[in-house]
């Protein structure tokens, strides 16, 4: 059931984990390994290690780990399948599957996406030299796009024709609806869903076509805009912001983006150097949009439409989303009457200063209510300022109420303290503020089995012949040096073990370290000892016959001269060439035996 296993192999060593890595946070080389802040909690400083050789990853401060398929599922919130899927699609390998009815679904998907990208090439290539497109060429260039643009944003043209589409696909009535391509009209008829319209082909994050929005001709019948049915199986508006597939590297790289209203704002934007900007396609701001940016690292989100429109609605939202995803939700200052494909095409700089110069969004709210406020009276500087505190009491942070409140004061001319005490008459939204989280560190601090695991990992044939899985007092330890020696790669060990094994190898992989062979083995070995130790006393303790105690005790003064030799630097290889085989091979049996013990736990130690 599920995916053939020969696939998924193959779908690993063809997947660039770095490269998958990068595309959603700035990573770079340190050493052997590569660091990089980690897109999965939204760190800002680099705790996530990665290990190209390996193949695998592991975050320092908030403990995730796996392999490159891991991380897909984690970053684009896929099951094991849809993540295989998705890198497969990628590296260009055709998956087979264990069962029927999953192939068949992951087939028909492909199917209508595949039939999306045609219809886009179809408007495309129709909008660049179809005799029918010379009135939307000619608008187009009015707007200032031209050829380049035209073909770089791959722009098209629907005839307004009741099914020119449909007869060029000969898609079926049931792809034709579930691509949101076109419909089966009342006449029984196929009938394509777009007509008479300018096209923005619409994109998911994967860079797989998924809809279009379509803009109406001047003076044309109909909504101005007009997007993919809600109905087509491949197109989600409250998941799909347009223009991340194209800007995501650059979002990831500065790790903030700009949110507009329409499809010719990102192209605006684009136009003026801004190539961080997204749109919501006919849809408000939604939190799968904000938890989408925030998988490609935008930490800050610039608002680049008029966020006030819809009021204390809106901004419990955004302080919400604030909160929830550890980001910054600002509102460029826009010039009234402008939207950012306005200034984007005729005055660029303006547009660029407007973004760099955004406020927060409660600030923002402050703005709109005291900017066209008559402050010229007592008795209206007060009702102003009590709208004012309000927007403010709105936000359930005090820590971040409190100076808007001495703003508000200095604005209105207004005694602070009588503001304060009538915020304090107010209802509050929110409670105080959140618990700060720290964040762990990178651990140097590993315990000697750690060490051994990690030489296995990185230095086998440094310790082949030294270690042994007796040696690993903790199962996980040991459940994971066992899968190691059987499978001898750090994936396919991960994936036959317990979920703390398959934890502790990720760990372990993406950090090489320097330690000396002998210095490990020496702790390694002393710790086994003490155990063993113990063990002999144990069983000393509950012998029935002198002869039995005195080769226990024998042993124990044995272990015990020979733990003091690791201590010395001239003595310790031979002390572990003598210790460790004798560990190896009574450890067990030592830890084994439940108040008895034969001889054969016990050599001569001559």
């Amino acid at each position: 059931m599920g995916i053939v296993a020969d696939d998924i192999a193959k779908v690993r060593d063809a997947t660039d984990i770095v490269a998958i890595i990068s595309e959603h946070t700035e990573i770079k080389r340190s050493g052997r390994q590569w660091m990089a802040r980690c897109p999965l909690h939204g760190e800002r400083t680099p705790s996530m290690s990665v290990s190209p050789g390996k193949g695998v990853y592991y975050c320092f401060g908030c403990q995730r780990s796996g392999d490159v398929i891991t991380f897909v599922q984690e970053i684009e919130g896929l099951d094991f399948s849809a993540a295989v899927e998705f890198l497969a699609a990628r590296a260009g390998i055709q998956l087979r599957y264990t069962r029927r009815d999953e192939r068949e679904v992951h087939s028909r998907r492909r199917r209508l996406l595949e039939s999306v990208a045609a219809a886009r090439d179809f408007y495309h290539q129709r909008l660049l030299d179809g005799s029918d497109a010379g009135a939307a060429r000619n608008y187009l260039r009015s707007r200032g796009y031209d050829g380049d643009l035209v073909r770089r944003w791959k722009l098209g043209w629907a005839p307004d024709d009741w099914d020119v589409l449909a007869r060029h696909l000969g898609l079926s009535d049931a792809d034709l609806r579930d691509s949101g391509l076109g419909f089966v009209n009342r006449g029984g008829r196929q009938q394509d869903f777009f007509r008479g319209r300018i096209l923005f082909p619409i994109t998911d994050e994967k860079g797989d076509p998924v809809g279009f929005g379509g803009r109406v001709m001047p003076n044309a019948e109909g909504p101005k805009y007009l997007n993919t049915s809600a109905e087509a199986k491949t197109y989600d508006k409250s998941r799909v912001l347009y223009g991340l597939h194209e800007h995501r590297r650059q979002i990831v790289k500065e790790a903030m983006a700009i949110i507009c209203e329409g499809y010719t704002d990102v192209i605006g934007c684009s136009e003026a150097g801004l190539d961080v900007a997204v749109a919501t396609c006919g849809t408000a701001l939604t939190e799968e949009h904000v938890r989408l940016l925030k998988r490609f690292s935008a930490n800050r989100l610039v608002l680049a439409f008029d966020a006030d429109a819809a009021g204390a609605a809106a901004a419990s939202r955004v302080y919400a989303w604030e909160r929830k995803f550890d980001l910054e939700i600002v509102v460029a200052d826009l010039p009234p009457g402008k939207d950012p494909g306005d200034l984007g095409r005729t005055d660029p700089a303006a547009l660029r200063q407007a973004i760099k110069g955004a406020v927060s969004f409660l600030q923002f709210r402050v703005n709109r209510v005291l900017a066209g406020a008559d402050l010229s009276t007592i008795e209206r500087r007060a009702r102003s300022a009590e709208k004012a505190v309000a927007v403010v009491q709105e936000h359930p942070d005090v820590m971040i109420r409190d100076p808007h409140m001495d703003s508000i004061a200095t604005r209105c001319n207004i005694e602070i303290g009588q503001l304060r005490l009538l915020a304090k008459g107010a209802a509050s939204r929110a409670g105080a503020a959140s618990e700060a989280v720290s964040e762990t560190g990178h651990d140097d601090r590993l315990t000697p089995e750690d060490e051994a695991l990690r030489l296995v990992i990185h230095r086998l044939d440094e310790v082949t012949g030294w270690l042994h899985g007796t040696l690993f007092g903790d199962p996980a330890h040991r459940e994971a040096y066992e899968a190691l020696m059987s499978e001898g790669g750090v994936v396919a060990a991960a994936d036959r073990v317990s979920q703390s094994a398959a934890h502790l190898l990720h760990r372990l992989a993406v950090d090489p370290g320097n330690a000396s062979v002998e210095d490990v083995l020496a702790r390694v070995a002393r710790l086994t000892a003490r155990r063993a130790m113990n063990n002999l006393r144990r069983l000393a303790a509950s012998a029935t016959d002198a002869a039995t105690t005195r080769q226990l005790n024998d042993s124990l003064v044995w272990i015990q001269k020979h733990a003091q030799h690791l201590d010395e630097r001239s003595t310790r290889a031979e002390a572990l060439a003598s210790l460790l085989p004798w560990l190896i091979e009574h450890s067990p049996r030592l830890e084994d035996s439940a108040g008895s013990v034969s001889s054969s736990l016990v050599t001569s130690h001559s």
